[in-house]
C-alpha cells in the first residue's frame, strides 16, 4: 500500500532530495495521517459515548491529537519549502522543527486533560457496557496504526524527516495504548470492576504525556544545535581522507538549518611542500564533490603540514599515543616545532570533547611534563579547543 500511494501521488519519487519532491512526500504523509486519525477518532468517540468508556474516549482524543499534529506538520512542510530570501538566506527548513515542537506541546496538553478526566472516573466509577463493536473498532485501530507506523517510517527515512520518524514512533506507541484499552474493556466485562476503565484511562494519559515529553526533547535538540550524526561525521571524514595527498582533517562543524539544509566547515591538512595552487584546486574539488553528491555546502580551510621534519612526525606520533592513553576522546592538530636560541617552542591545538569533565589544569601539566621528557629544550604552547562533533562510541 505504501509503495502504491508513493507511485500514485509522488512525481519523480527517486529524487527525494529535491525540495519539491520532499515537500510532496511530506504532504502525502500528513494527508494520509489526517484521514486515518480522523476516521479512528470518530469510530472511537461513537463507541466510547454509546458504551460509557472513558478509556476509549481518551484513546479517541489521542487520535484527534494525532490528526491535529498532522495539520501542524502539513503547515510546517509547506513553510519549510519556501525558497531562501534576503532576510533568511539559509532558507526556511527549520519551520519543520518548529512544527514538530508545536505538535509535541499539543500532545502534552491533551495528555494532561485526559489524565484529569480519567482520575475523576477512577474516583467515581460508572458502568461500562461491553460490546463486540467496541472490540472490532479497537482491533481495527490497532491494525491501522501498525500500518501507519510503517508508512511514516518509510517516508521519513526516504526524505530524512525526524518529524515523520517521530510520528511513526507515536503510531507504534498508539498500538500499545489502544491494546491496553482493549484489554480494559475485556477485563471490565469479565470482572465487573468498572474502576479498571478509569485506571486504564490514567495509564493511556500517562503514556501520552511520556511520549509527548520525549517528542518535545527530540524536536528541541536540533533547534538548540545538536551534534551531527555519527554517520554524517564518518561520511565526511572518509570522503575527505579518500583524496590523494590529504594527511588529515579537524575542526569539523556542521550547522543545521533544517532537513536538507546543512552547512559544514572543516580544516584539511596537506603537505606544506605542495604547490599552493594544486592544494587550492584539490580543496575546490572536495567542496564541489560534497555539494554535487551530498547536497552539503562545505567550506574548507587549508592547513599546511611540514612533512620533511622527522622530529615533528616522531613527536606527533608520541603525543597522539599519550593522549589515547589518557582519554581516547582527546586529539591534537597543527603541531609545530619552532627552534630558538634558548629553547624550542612546541605549539599545537588540543581538542577536548564538549562537556569535558576532566581536570584541564592537570591535563595540561601532564602534557607539558611529557613533552619536556622528550627534549629538555622543548617549551609548550598549547591552545585548547572544543570539539563540535559527538565522540564516537
Amino acid at each position: 500500500m505504501t509503495q502504491f500511494l508513493i507511485r500514485l501521488f509522488i512525481r519523480q519519487p527517486d529524487h527525494a532530495q529535491d525540495p519539491k519532491v520532499r515537500a510532496a512526500y511530506g504532504n502525502l504523509a500528513c494527508w494520509v495521517g489526517m484521514a486515518c486519525n480522523l476516521l479512528l477518532c470518530l469510530g472511537k468517540l461513537t463507541v466510547g459515548t454509546l458504551f460509557g468508556s472513558i478509556a476509549i474516549m481518551a484513546d479517541a482524543l489521542n487520535n484527534l491529537s494525532d490528526a491535529s499534529s498532522n495539520v501542524v506538520s502539513l503547515v510546517g512542510f509547506k513553510l519549510a519549502a519556501k525558497a531562501p530570501d534576503a532576510e533568511h538566506p539559509f532558507g526556511h527548513a527549520r519551520y519543520e522543527y518548529l512544527a514538530g515542537l508545536a505538535v509535541s506541546v499539543t500532545i502534552l496538553g491533551i495528555g494532561f486533560s485526559l489524565l484529569k478526566e480519567s482520575v475523576v472516573k477512577v474516583l467515581h466509577p460508572t458502568p461500562v457496557l461491553f460490546s463486540w463493536l467496541t472490540v472490532a473498532v479497537l482491533a481495527a485501530s490497532i491494525l491501522v496504526k501498525l500500518w501507519m507506523s510503517g508508512f511514516n517510517r518509510t517516508i521519513g527515512r526516504i526524505i530524512g524527516s525526524e518529524t515523520l520518524i517521530a510520528t511513526a514512533a507515536d503510531s507504534r506507541n498508539d498500538v500499545l495504548s489502544t491494546g491496553a484499552v482493549l484489554i480494559a474493556a475485556v477485563l471490565c466485562r469479565v470482572t465487573g470492576w468498572d474502576v479498571l476503565d478509569g485506571l486504564m484511562g490514567v495509564g493511556v494519559a500517562a503514556f501520552i504525556l511520556i511520549s509527548g515529553w520525549g517528542l518535545v526533547m527530540d524536536t528541541l535538540s536540533p533547534l538548540l544545535g545538536e551534534s551531527p550524526s555519527e554517520d554524517l561525521v564518518d561520511h565526511i571524514e572518509q570522503k575527505v581522507l579518500s583524496y590523494p595527498g590529504v594527511l588529515g582533517m579537524h575542526d569539523l562543524m556542521v550547522h543545521d538549518y533544517g532537513p536538507g539544509h546543512q552547512f559544514a566547515s572543516l580544516h584539511v591538512e596537506l603537505p606544506a611542500e605542495q604547490d599552493p595552487l594544486e592544494a587550492h584546486d584539490l580543496i575546490d574539488n572536495i567542496e564541489r564533490d560534497f555539494f554535487k553528491n551530498d547536497n552539503l555546502m562545505v567550506t574548507i580551510h587549508y592547513d599546511p603540514i611540514v612533512t620533511s621534519d622527522a622530529a615533528v612526525g616522531v613527536l606527533r606520533a608520541r603525543l597522539t599515543e599519550k593522549l589515547r592513553q589518557m582519554d581516547p576522546e582527546l586529539s591534537l592538530h597543527d603541531l609545530r616545532i619552532v627552534p630558538g636560541r634558548t629553547h624550542t617552542n612546541v605549539l599545537f591545538d588540543l581538542v577536548l570533547p564538549a562537556g569535558y569533565a576532566g581536570d584541564k589544569v592537570e591535563l595540561l601539566t601532564q602534557l607539558e611534563q611529557f613533552i619536556k621528557e622528550q627534549d629538555t629544550a622543548y617549551s609548550c604552547i598549547i591552545k585548547v579547543e572544543q570539539s563540535y562533533t559527538a565522540a564516537h562510541k
